[in-house]
């Protein structure tokens, strides 16, 4: 399939005739808006399911019942509409403002609620696993947000990148358990029940001296 660039923006065309005010011109940035998140919930699925190499634009654009062109449009090709499917913002807490013996709790719990109300997480896990795009984009993610965070408060700053990869093994361990393997325990296991098991391994990776 041949790739067009992305139309500049979402707005009407020129020729238009809408009055300021119509509600057909209003209606258009709503429906947009539809379309970009149908568009990037099947890619989320699309690319989980299949990896990034497998899925196509036509799938993806079959699995949200539109036309392929209407995803060329806002992604431009199939590296943008990745990039945008993975986009992942964790909002990972302020660590400097916590207790320093309950920061291992804090951000235990910090990620159980977040991947529990976004399905993006969990769709980037499925990639992760499947696909080295995936992985990629998670280790990102990680770099990008959690490390800077976990300089603020480990004893040694420059082992940040080291504490943040252990504490991964275990929140995105328990993540792909919970949320993608679906293993039982880890399902039944509430809140409160998963932030005492994880909390003091967590807190021991993020101000421990030594090992």
């Amino acid at each position: 399939m041949a790739e067009h660039a992305p139309a500049a923006a979402d707005a009407a065309p020129a020729t238009s005739t809408a009055a300021p005010g119509d509600p057909a011109d209003a209606a258009r940035p709503r429906r947009s808006a539809a379309t970009r998140a149908a568009i990037l919930a099947a890619a989320r699925d699309r690319f989980a399911a299949d990896g990034y190499e497998r899925a196509t634009i036509r799938a993806i654009a079959k699995d949200a019942e539109i036309d392929p062109s209407m995803v060329m449009r806002y992604y431009g090709n199939k590296a943008g509409l990745f990039a945008a499917a993975s986009e992942i913002e964790v909002h990972a807490p302020d660590l400097s403002h916590v207790p320093r013996d309950e920061a291992g709790a804090r951000l235990v719990r910090h990620f159980l609620e977040r991947w529990e109300c976004d399905e993006t997480l969990t769709g980037m896990m499925r990639v992760g696993v499947t696909n080295e795009a995936g992985a990629q984009r998670m280790r990102g993610v990680f770099a990008e947000q959690i490390k800077p965070v976990l300089a603020a408060v480990c004893p040694v700053p420059e082992e940040a990148p080291t504490r943040a990869a252990l504490i991964a093994s275990q929140i995105l361990g328990m993540a792909l358990c919970r949320y993608v393997l679906h293993i039982p325990p880890a399902v039944d296991l509430g809140h409160d029940e998963l932030v005492a098991w994880l909390a003091p391994t967590v807190q021991r990776y993020l101000t421990a001296e030594q090992p």
